[in-house]
């Protein structure tokens, strides 16, 4: 046989069918466009059930035009020749002809399913697997698996396989799709039931976060009635990693998922300071919940003695009892403090009320409204009733109790002084991610007063107000009055404005219930951060990622019942990823080496990549090294790894010897060629060539030093240079 003719004519064959497929995109494409275009421009009667409707459409259309966008590149990327004779081509999305016979299958649909599961053991009626390589529409390549030989008969095996063409790719910065090449166990995971909690572990490399993300792709596409009204929370480890994975879930037609940090968690509260290890441990203990609500308790308070208020001209007494009624009775119905805040002022009110009626000698059930009229506009009232029971806010609350060390050590007991003067700064410092979860909590001990929405809907009544003012005029100016009204033109545009994707919002509700949440980097959380994720699920259903031998923190768990059991009582399942496709294995024989010397265990993964022994050099050759690398035509990407206190001086040093232009840092690093970066902040990313400098600087003061390193050394996909002044850490 001629392998390069018959290579040629299968390529050909191929090419015919993603003409075709294109073509078919192509006409659903327009046709979608244009029935979106329609349902935005429907002038409904005005009925609030016909705005409703048309702005269901007008979603459904735009998500179904998004993922058909979404499906230019790599189309049609694999297909299964079956027993019989069908053959069925494996795609993004599913396509039909007009008459709704299958032309391409979503590789998410059950009859996909045997392109990753299908063994030559346990072949599922497949005869041939083929991988279908392409470039923009143009097919370039096919790889092919014969997996039931007794019946292949003639057919012809070509390629040599697509997953190692797909890992010997350059890096660019960014992740993307597997959906070509995800492997048997990955996609036995991907289909796994949704309801409960999902633990995906494995070491580094195995591909736990694009399992995650294909997964939360797959659990939207099976079940879209429910996930597309709530929506799917995906937590990364930090606003670096959420730009590292932004394009994977776009780029399979999913828009109905939120990605956040947990500096990013609460809408309008950016997370930018850092705070140190012995300062997030703290904030992250448990115990931290009953210190914010003893916190919000402080702030109900009881005068230790008789207050005498003016009441326009009325002198009366505020007795210590009467504000301890009132306190008792708005904390019996365990409602959060500001929502409780009316019961107090009512009750306090009415027995104000009496005391009132007695000192003017009025009747005071026929005087009852003038009496809290009265009382209300009194300021003397007004200032004691709001220090008794302030309205506060998440922000307020947590700036004071970190502002004080008596106050913090009052609520926070178990606290030593030494803890608590390391937690206490000035008021108006900047919020890091460790005070997240206690401003999380304080925002569900204190709800919303409703004086925001009270606002709110008083401005949108006054739009209105103008809008249809301006309509009316429009409307009498160019003669369209007839059979149209201002408020169905309003009603119509105010639609258009509203019309707001369930991913936006959902990141503007903090009280958002979303119908599944994968957490990335899981190990990193702590307890108070894992409070924070399980109150945005109540269904618990989620997929957790994370690997407990990287766990930097010195609060993270141990176990993985340890994090969750108190949430989900036996309703969670692991399942484990053992194929590590990233690290060489000469690097991954390092990497177990420095994770046993630490004693934080060993690796539990196999890597299947051939590669070069990590080399030695000293520190000054820096330099030289990043200069040489990027000159490599097979280098895409490359980090340099570095602690947090060299990490400014390395990056101005670098810039200065190879250009500006190729080395970043913070936000911008994935953007360029080099990137310099500490541990935590490479955590889930991967790069061609990675330099550790000054291993034994890079983790100093890490709580895990051992399992800091075993990240660090396994972020390559090729190459790994260790340069080093100081003495190296024990396994190097």
């Amino acid at each position: 046989m001629d392998v390069n003719a018959a290579l040629q004519r299968e390529i050909a064959g191929e090419q015919g069918v993603a003409d075709g497929l294109y073509s078919r995109l192509d006409a659903v494409r327009e046709r979608t466009s244009s029935e979106l275009e329609h349902a935005r421009n429907d002038i409904t009667t005005g009925t609030p059930a016909s705005r409703v409707e048309r702005e269901a459409f007008v979603r459904m259309y735009a998500d179904r035009l998004a993922a058909l966008l979404a499906a230019e590149e790599r189309l049609v990327f694999g297909r299964l020749d079956l027993e019989g004779g069908d053959i069925r081509h494996i795609g993004r999305v599913g396509l039909a002809d007009d008459s709704q016979v299958p032309l391409l299958t979503d590789w998410r649909a059950p009859a996909a399913e045997a392109f990753y599961q299908a063994t030559g053991a346990y072949p599922m009626g497949v005869i041939r697997r083929r991988h279908i390589v392409t470039r923009g529409r143009i097919v370039t390549g096919v790889e092919d698996d014969v997996l039931d030989i007794d019946q292949a008969n003639d057919v012809e095996v070509l390629g040599s396989g697509a997953l190692l063409a797909a890992l010997g790719a350059k890096r660019t910065g960014r992740m993307h799709d597997i959906v070509a090449t995800i492997q048997a166990e990955q996609d036995r995971i991907i289909r796994s039931q949704l309801g409960g909690v999902l633990v995906v572990e494995g070491g580094p490399g195995c591909g736990k976060t694009v399992v995650a993300l294909h997964r939360a792709a797959f659990l939207l596409y099976t079940h879209r009635d429910r996930l597309q009204r709530s929506g799917v929370l995906v937590v990364g480890p930090n606003p670096l990693f959420l730009r590292y994975i932004e394009q994977v879930l776009p780029a399979l037609g999913e828009t109905a998922a939120v990605l956040v940090s947990m500096s990013t968690l609460l809408p309008d509260v950016v997370a930018t300071a850092v705070d140190s290890d012995e300062v997030s441990t703290a904030k992250g203990d448990i115990r931290m919940a009953e210190a914010v609500r003893r916190a919000v308790r402080r702030r109900q308070r009881v005068p230790d003695r008789g207050l005498t208020l003016d009441v326009h001209g009325t002198r009366i007494v505020m007795t210590p009892a009467m504000v301890t009624a009132a306190r008792d009775r708005a904390r019996a119905d365990h409602r959060p403090h500001n929502v409780a805040r009316r019961t107090f002022v009512i009750s306090l009110l009415d027995r104000l009320a009496t005391a009132l009626a007695e000192a003017r000698n009025q009747d005071r059930d026929n005087n009852y409204e003038i009496l809290i009229e009265d009382l209300r506009s009194a300021s003397d009232v007004r200032r004691e009733v709001n220090l008794c029971w302030m309205p506060l806010s998440p922000e307020r609350l947590v700036a004071e109790l970190l502002a004080d060390v008596s106050v913090l050590r009052e609520c926070a007991k178990f606290l030593s002084a030494k803890q608590a003067e390391a937690l206490v700064r000035p008021l108006g410092s900047a919020w890091t991610q460790s005070d997240v979860p206690l401003l999380d909590e304080a925002a569900d001990l204190l709800g919303s007063d409703g004086e925001e929405e009270r606002r709110l809907a008083a401005l949108a009544s006054a739009e209105r107000r103008v809008d249809l003012e301006y309509a009316q005029g429009v409307l009498e100016m160019t003669g369209m009055g007839e059979g149209v009204t201002a408020d169905q033109v309003v009603d119509r545009y105010a639609a258009e404005r509203s019309m707001l994707s369930v991913a936006e919002r959902a990141a503007g509700d903090r009280d958002w219930a979303y119908g599944h949440v994968v957490v990335d980097e899981a190990q990193e959380l702590t307890p108070m951060a894992w409070r924070s994720i399980m109150r945005r699920c109540p269904s618990r259903s989620m997929t957790i990622v994370g690997d407990l031998a990287q766990a930097s923190s010195a609060v993270a768990p141990r176990s993985w019942g340890a994090a969750l059991e108190g949430y989900c009582g036996d309703r969670w399942r692991v399942e484990s990823l053992t194929v590590n496709y990233r690290t060489p294995q000469p690097v991954m024989a390092l990497a177990e080496r420095v994770l046993r010397a630490s004693g934080e265990g060993s690796a539990s993964v196999q890597s299947v990549r051939e590669g070069d022994e990590p080399s030695y050099g000293p520190a000054d050759s820096v330099i030289e090294v990043v200069r040489r690398e990027t000159a490599a035509a097979d280098v895409g990407r490359m980090a340099v790894l570095v602690a947090e206190s060299d990490r400014e001086s390395v990056a101005a040093l670098l810039s200065a010897a190879v250009g500006s232009a190729l080395v970043g840092v913070g936000l911008q690093a994935l953007d360029r060629a080099v990137s310099v970066l500490t541990v935590r902040e490479s955590k889930g990313l991967e790069f061609d060539v990675v330099v550790l400098f000054e291993p034994d600087t890079m983790v100093a003061g890490s709580g895990r030093p051992g399992s800091d390193l075993y990240v660090a050394v396994t972020r390559t996909t090729q190459r790994l240079h260790i340069l080093h002044s100081r003495t190296l850490p024990p396994g190097f």
